[in-house]
């Protein structure tokens, strides 16, 4: 038995001395302890990991891109406040001013134009309260100004209706012939809305009474629809209250001094398929103002189409006032619609626009009224075909973008804007822009940021 332990313990020894680097390594890895940090002296914190006062104000901003962008706006707020005390700012590098003297844009002239028109925000909310065109809240936005640029295509297009009203007020044989009614094309981004929107505010600061609908779109998307048993048509009541609630808005004052010339009943509708009960027509009295008729069409859903197409019928009487309807996103009235008619069980058709009673009463322009309508292509309608039903063949004027003028007028307008740093600007890349852009309004405004 002694014999026996004894070889065993010679062999355990030699297999244990075959690799002694690895015996060192376990017995040092065993008996090591754990270093421990040293302990910082009393009254005293250990110094931490991340301390915020290192970071630079570069990474900062950085990490919070909203912050960042914020503190540039104020920035250049403060800066652009800075500059309205400095009246030197205001001249272009030809010497030219840059914003015009005239108070209004009655008294704008042809010497006015390449020159920017100042407006003020609250006046604006207040002359077109249905909505302004989002090219002109993305203008005033981005320049931090609210100013426009005097172009002469409106100058043209404003006299053209102030010679429609009064033929003498303006004393030129080479004036082209007076048009009633206009329809502005042109490609994209090149004005028509916002060409548009300042007629509407120069005719109604004139004075006018003014039907201005700057989203058509909406009367044929959205909402209940049914077919009328008395025209046969589509009627969209919803939409209906909506756009005599926004004519209402402005022309309420002049409504209430206009009487009603049409004295037959008002054809009631439905709502929510719901029918009225009783008579199925609205009596209209002797003696009842325009105001009164829209308003019962706003309090009564069920009489809200029948109102506005007798409205329009009213407003061709109209004589003691100029009276002018302008249409933003005209284009929309000759296309389909998302409403659909079933045909059977599994099918259906789309509705036109013209099938709908609201559009049916306002899209003609075969008559002797006053009217403008402006296409949009942020619609995507698509391009419509050069002679368009129920509109006269000489009614389009197309809208050209910038021209090389306009576009130099614009870069300084946008320097003194500080929307562009002054080291980086040059008459070289500006130009660039400009044909980089073709001209687009848009695109210039979105690209002169990036000058360097």
């Amino acid at each position: 038995m002694l014999f026996r332990s004894v070889v065993r313990s010679i062999i355990s020894s030699r297999a244990f001395n075959r690799y002694p680097w690895e015996n060192s390594s376990v017995r040092s890895m065993a008996t090591k302890k754990p270093i421990k940090p040293p302990a910082p002296p009393k009254g005293k914190k250990p110094p931490s990991k991340f301390d915020p006062k290192e970071i630079k104000p570069e990474v900062m901003s950085g990490a919070n891109p909203e912050l960042f962008f914020k503190e540039q706006a104020e920035l250049r707020r403060r800066q652009l406040a800075e500059d309205e005390k400095m009246p030197t700012l205001d001249v272009t590098a030809c010497g030219r001013p840059l914003f015009t003297a005239a108070p209004s844009l009655s008294t704008l002239t042809n010497g006015d134009v390449n020159t920017y028109f100042k407006f003020s925000m609250n006046d604006l909310k207040e002359v077109l309260p249905e909505g302004l065109p989002l090219g002109m809240i993305k203008e005033f936005e981005e320049s931090l100004r609210t100013a426009l640029l005097v172009r002469q295509s409106f100058i043209d297009l404003r006299d053209n209706f102030r010679r429609a009203v009064d033929p003498s007020c303006i004393f030129d044989s080479r004036a082209p012939k007076v048009r009633k009614q206009v329809v502005l094309d042109g490609p994209v981004s090149c004005g028509k809305s916002i060409t548009l929107a300042m007629l509407v505010y120069w005719a109604r600061k004139e004075g006018w009474l003014v039907f201005y609908a700057p989203g058509s779109r909406y009367w044929t998307h959205g909402g209940f629809f049914y077919k009328s048993p008395h025209t046969g048509l589509w009627d969209t009541p919803l939409q209906a209250v909506n756009i005599l609630r926004d004519f209402l808005k402005y022309n309420r004052s002049c409504l209430q001094g206009l009487k009603c010339n049409i004295l037959d009943p008002v054809p009631l509708g439905e709502a929510y398929n719901i029918v009225p009960k009783g008579t199925q027509q609205m009596e209209i009295s002797e003696g009842t103002t325009l105001c009164d008729l829209v308003d019962a069409g706003i309090k009564d859903i069920h009489a809200s189409v029948g109102v506005l197409v007798r409205l329009r019928k009213e407003l061709s009487q109209v004589s003691s006032v100029p009276v002018l309807f302008a249409i933003d996103q005209f284009n929309n009235w000759f296309t389909f619609t998302n409403f659909e008619e079933s045909v059977t069980a599994r099918s259906s058709r789309p509705i036109h626009a013209k099938e709908l009673s609201t559009v049916n009463a306002f899209r003609s322009m075969m008559h002797d009224d006053m009217m403008v309508g402006a296409f949009s292509h942020s619609t995507a309608v698509g391009k419509l075909r050069l002679e368009l039903p129920d509109v006269p063949r000489n009614a389009r004027i197309h809208l050209p973008r910038y021209s090389l003028d306009e576009a130099a007028i614009v870069s300084q307008y946008y320097l003194r804007q500080r929307m562009v740093k002054q080291e980086a600007f040059s008459e070289e890349n500006w130009k660039k822009i400009y044909f980089l852009s073709n001209g687009n309004g848009t695109e210039m405004r979105h690209l002169f940021p990036f000058m360097r």
